[in-house]
C-alpha cells in the first residue's frame, strides 16, 4: 500500500492497490443508505458516521476489502443486521479522501455478489460471514434466447441514451461493444436511475436470463416515460412560444394604439368599472369581493368565457343601489290626502299606514311589520300598495310570486351556471333605484314547490326582519341589507301560505265593497279612467247613478270592481263607436257653440247598449227555486269573495234498504256536514214534523245535491243550510226566499261559529237577500260589516237548529 500524506490541515489522499483474495470468511459490512451496490462498477461513497469511519480505517490497514449492503430502512442512521438486505457486493477501496469536516470520500471498486450472514459482530462495526452468489444460466456460447435478450437490452438502452441528457454518449458505445451479458446487465443497472427496490431486485436475481428480462421490462417502461415526457415538453414549449408571440403582438398593438391616440377597449372597460366602483360607498365585504373580481378581469383574456361572466357580475354590483335611498315623507296629513284621493273606503288599512308613519316619526330606524293584504280579486290590493308608496315618497316595484316553483327565482342562480342571473329581489332593487323602496310581492299564496326547491322557504329570509339585514343572493354572493325595504304582500287566501311565512306577516283582510261603495268608486275612479282610455272627455259623456247601479246589480256580482270597470269600458266603447260613425243623435254639434252636447247614460241606455243583464236583482229566480220544499239558500266564502249557495234535498220511496246520495262535487268537510245534519233530522223528525211516520226514513232514499257540480265545494259553514233543506223536505214547508243562512251544525243541534261574515253579507246584498241567519258567536263580527249594509240586512243570531227552522221555514199550512 502506498500512502501520500499532505501537510496538516489539508486534505489527505491515499491510493491503494493489491491482488485478489478468495470470497469467503468474515468481512466488515458497510451499510448503505439510498444506494444499492452493483457488481463490476465503481461506487463513490460519503462516510460520516463514527463506526463507518472506524471500519474504513481498519479496512485500509488490512486487505482493503469490505461488503456493501443496502439498508431496508434508509431513514435509520445506524441500521442493525435486521434492517439490512441479505445480498450485497464485495468491494475494494480504490481511493480515499479526507475532508476538513472529518468525513471521508471513498471510491470503491465493486466486485462479486455475495450473501451476507450470519453476523459475527455488531461493534465497533458490523462484520459477517459471506458466501459468493454466482450467476446462473451463463453458457458459452450463449443460447439464442440469451443473445436475443442481450441485443434487445443493448438496442433499447441505446435509444434511452439518445433521449436522456444525464447519460453520456460514450456509454452508448460502451454498451454496444460489450459481449458479456453479465457485464452488460451490471453496467446498465448501475447507469440507470432506478428505485432502490428495483436495483436490489436486480442484484438478488442470480439467473442471467431472468435478470435480462427484468431489464427489458424496466427499459421499455423508461422509454415510454421518456416518450411521454418529450411530448409534454414539446407541448409546453409550443404553448410558451405561442404565449410569447401573443405578448409581443399585444405590445406592438398597444404601441400602435398609443401612437394613434386609441386605447385598448379591455383596459378602458376595466378602468371605467374601477371608476364606478370607487364612486360607490360599498360595504367592506362587497368592496373586497368587487376588487378581487376586478383584478381577475384584468388578467383574463377577453376571448375567455370567464371574462364575460366576471364583467356581468361587476356590472350588477355597480348597478345596485347600495347607499342610494329616498327620504320618507312622514307627513300624516299628506299621506291621508293621497290615500283618500286614490281609494274610497278601506279605512282600517289607511289607519294602519298612518300608524306606521307615526312610529317612523318617533323612531326613524324602527322595523315595520310585513303587511299582507288578503282579499278577492279586484278589491284594489296592488293599487293600494302604489298609493302607499306615493304617500311615503318611496319608489315602487311589483314582484309576481304566482306560479314560482324554483328557489333560484328568489335567491338567484350561482355563477357556475350558464346564463346565471340574480333573483327577483335583487332585480327589483336595481329597477327601483333605491335601497329603501316599497316592494309589493303579489300572489304570495300561489307559490309552489317541487324538486327545484321551496321558494316559500327562501322567501323567509327576504321577509324576516331578523334575517333580511344580511340577505345573500346566490349570484352576488355578498350580503345586501333589506331591512330598509318596506314589503307588502297580497293573497287571495291564507290557507295555501305556509305557516312559518304567514307568521312573519300582519294580515289585513279586504272583504270587498258594498253596492254604495262600488257606486262611489265607479263615479270617482272607474268612469274617468275609462273615458280617458277611450279618448272621451268628461264634458261629453256622463254616467248617471241609476245607470251605474244597473251595472253594479244586474251585470256584475263580484267582491271587487274589476268586472264593473270592464262593463263600463264596454259601454264606453259602444258610445265611442256611435260618435265616430255619426249615429249618436245626442253627439251632433249644438247650433249655439258648435260643441257636442253632453251625453248622459241612463239605465235604459245601459240595457240598450249591453243587452239584458245576466243577474236578476228582483229575486224572482230565488223565489222560484225556494218555492218548493227541500231547497234552502246558504252563504259561502270563496277566494274570490262571498257567494250564494243553494242546497237541494229530495226523497224517493224505496222497498230496499234506504240509501243517501250526495252530489255536487262536495269535499270531505261538506260531506260530513250532510251526514251530521241528516243524523240530527232523523233524531228530531217528530219535532220537525209531528205527522211524520216513524218509518219514513226507513222507506225513503234521500238525495242531497248542491248545484253547479263543475265547481268543487267544501267548508265548515253549510251545516244549518243542509239541515234546513232536509227539514223543509220532511215537513213539506218551503224555506223563505228572502232568507240566507250560514253556520255549522253538531249532532246535538248546536250552531257553531263561522268565518268570513263580511264577505257573506256582501254576497247576500248582491243577491238581494234581506235576512241573514248566523251563529250567535259571530255577533261580535258584525262590527266588520259596513253600517249601510247592516241597515239593509236583518241579522238573526241563533244558538240552535230549532231557532233556524223557526226563522227560515214558512208557517205550516201556507
Amino acid at each position: 500500500m502506498i500512502e501520500i500524506v499532505a501537510d496538516p490541515g489539508t486534505d489527505q489522499e491515499i491510493t491503494v492497490g493489491g491482488g485478489d483474495q478468495p470470497l469467503s470468511g468474515v468481512l466488515p459490512v458497510l451499510p448503505l443508505r439510498d444506494t444499492v451496490p452493483v457488481p463490476d462498477t465503481m461506487i463513490p461513497l460519503a462516510i460520516g458516521q463514527e463506526r463507518s469511519i472506524k471500519l474504513v480505517d481498519d479496512v485500509l490497514a488490512g486487505d482493503r476489502r469490505l461488503v456493501m449492503v443496502a439498508s431496508r430502512e434508509p431513514e435509520l442512521d445506524t441500521p442493525g443486521p435486521e434492517q439490512l438486505y441479505e445480498v450485497g457486493v464485495v468491494g475494494q477501496i480504490a481511493r480515499m479522501l479526507k475532508v476538513p469536516d472529518g468525513t471521508l470520500r471513498l471510491l470503491v471498486q465493486a466486485g462479486a455478489r455475495v450473501r451476507v450472514g450470519p453476523y459475527e459482530q455488531t461493534t465497533p462495526y458490523l462484520a459477517a460471514q459471506i458466501e459468493e452468489a454466482p450467476d446462473t444460466g451463463v453458457s458459452d456460447p450463449p443460447t439464442p434466447e440469451l443473445t436475443a435478450l442481450q441485443r434487445n437490452v443493448q438496442e433499447t438502452f441505446s435509444r434511452i441514451v439518445e433521449a436522456v441528457p444525464y447519460l453520456p454518449e460514450e456509454l452508448q458505445l460502451a454498451v454496444a461493444n460489450i459481449e458479456d451479458a453479465v457485464a452488460l446487465s451490471h453496467l446498465i443497472a448501475g447507469s440507470l436511475r432506478l428505485s432502490s427496490a428495483e436495483k436490489q431486485a436486480l442484484l438478488e436475481e442470480t439467473d442471467l436470463s431472468a435478470r435480462l428480462r427484468r431489464l427489458v421490462e424496466i427499459l421499455a417502461r423508461e422509454l415510454e416515460v421518456i416518450s411521454i415526457g418529450s411530448e409534454i415538453q414539446s407541448q409546453v414549449q409550443s404553448e410558451l412560444e405561442k404565449g410569447q408571440r401573443e405578448y409581443v403582438l399585444r405590445q406592438q398593438l398597444k404601441a400602435i394604439q398609443e401612437e394613434l391616440g386609441e386605447s385598448d377597449p379591455v383596459e378602458a372597460e376595466v378602468a371605467d368599472l374601477r371608476d364606478q366602483l370607487d364612486a360607490l360607498e360599498l360595504p367592506e365585504a362587497v368592496a373586497t369581493q368587487a376588487d378581487r373580481e376586478l383584478r381577475r378581469l384584468e388578467s383574463i383574456p377577453q376571448a375567455s368565457a370567464e371574462h364575460g361572466v366576471i364583467r356581468n357580475y361587476l356590472e350588477w354590483i355597480v348597478s345596485l343601489p347600495w347607499n342610494d335611498r329616498t327620504v320618507d315623507d312622514l307627513d300624516l296629513t299628506h299621506a291621508r290626502s293621497v290615500l283618500d284621493a286614490d281609494h274610497f273606503g278601506l279605512d282600517p288599512i289607511k289607519e294602519r299606514i298612518l300608524e306606521f308613519l307615526a312610529v317612523r316619526q318617533l323612531k326613524p330606524d324602527a322595523r315595520g311589520s310585513i303587511l299582507c293584504f288578503v282579499g278577492p280579486p279586484g278589491v284594489g290590493k296592488t293599487s293600494l300598495g302604489k298609493s302607499i308608496a306615493r304617500a311615503m315618497g318611496r319608489n315602487f316595484e311589483r314582484i309576481s310570486a304566482g306560479g314560482v316553483r324554483d328557489e333560484a327565482e328568489i335567491r338567484g342562480h350561482r355563477r357556475t351556471y350558464i346564463g346565471a342571473m340574480p333573483g327577483t329581489i335583487v332585480r327589483a332593487l336595481r329597477d327601483a333605484g333605491s335601497s329603501n323602496p316599497l316592494l309589493m310581492i303579489d300572489e304570495i299564496d300561489k307559490m309552489g314547490s317541487d324538486y327545484r326547491g321551496d321558494p316559500s322557504s327562501a322567501m323567509l329570509e327576504v321577509l324576516d326582519p331578523e334575517q333580511n339585514a344580511t340577505f345573500r343572493d346566490h349570484y352576488l354572493d355578498v350580503p345586501f341589507d333589506l331591512s330598509r325595504v318596506m314589503f307588502i304582500t297580497t293573497a287571495n287566501t291564507l290557507d295555501t301560505i305556509p305557516g312559518p311565512l304567514r307568521d312573519r306577516m300582519e294580515v289585513i283582510q279586504l272583504a270587498g265593497y258594498t253596492a254604495q261603495e262600488k257606486l262611489e268608486i265607479a263615479k270617482r275612479y272607474l268612469v274617468p279612467r275609462q273615458l280617458d282610455r277611450h279618448g272621451l272627455r268628461r264634458s261629453t259623456l256622463r254616467f248617471g247613478d241609476p245607470a251605474l247601479r244597473t251595472l253594479i246589480e244586474d251585470y256584475t256580482r263580484e267582491a271587487g270592481v274589476r268586472n264593473l270597470e270592464r262593463e263600463i269600458g264596454r259601454a264606453v266603447r259602444k258610445i265611442a263607436r256611435e260618435i265616430v260613425e255619426g249615429e249618436q243623435e245626442d253627439a251632433a254639434p249644438a247650433a249655439a257653440n258648435g260643441r257636442p252636447r253632453r251625453v248622459t247614460v241612463s239605465r235604459d241606455r245601459v240595457v240598450e247598449l249591453l243587452g239584458r243583464g245576466p243577474f236578476d236583482r228582483s229575486g224572482q229566480e230565488r223565489r222560484k227555486r225556494t218555492s218548493r220544499p227541500g231547497v234552502a239558500t246558504g252563504l259561502a266564502w270563496t277566494p274570490v269573495g262571498g257567494d250564494v249557495l243553494y242546497v237541494e234535498a229530495a226523497a224517493m220511496p224505496t222497498t230496499r234498504a234506504p240509501q243517501v246520495t250526495i252530489t255536487g262535487q262536495l269535499g270531505e268537510v261538506m260531506t260530513e256536514s250532510v251526514r251530521a245534519a241528516l243524523t240530527w233530522v232523523r233524531g228530531h223528525g217528530t219535532v220537525v214534523s209531528p205527522e211524520l211516520p216513524d218509518d219514513w226514513f226507513g222507506t225513503h232514499d234521500l238525495h242531497v245535491h248542491v248545484p253547479a257540480g263543475a265547481t268543487p265545494k267544501d267548508g265548515p259553514s253549510a251545516g244549518i243550510t243542509i239541515a234546513t233543506a232536509l227539514c223543509s223536505l220532511v215537513s213539506g214547508r218551503a224555506v223563505r226566499s228572502d232568507v240566507a243562512m250560514t253556520g255549522e251544525i253538531t249532532l246535538t243541534g248546536e250552531v257553531l261559529p263561522i268565518g268570513g261574515l263580511k264577505e257573506k253579507a256582501l254576497a247576500a246584498q248582491r243577491a238581494g237577500i234581506g235576512c241573514v241567519i248566523a251563529p250567535r258567536d259571530n255577533e261580535r263580527d258584525a262590527e266588520d260589516v259596513p253600517e249601510p249594509l247592516r241597515r239593509k240586512i236583518a241579522f238573526h243570531w241563533v244558538d240552535r237548529v230549532e231557532e233556524v227552522l223557526e226563522l227560515a221555514l214558512e208557517p205550516a199550512g201556507d
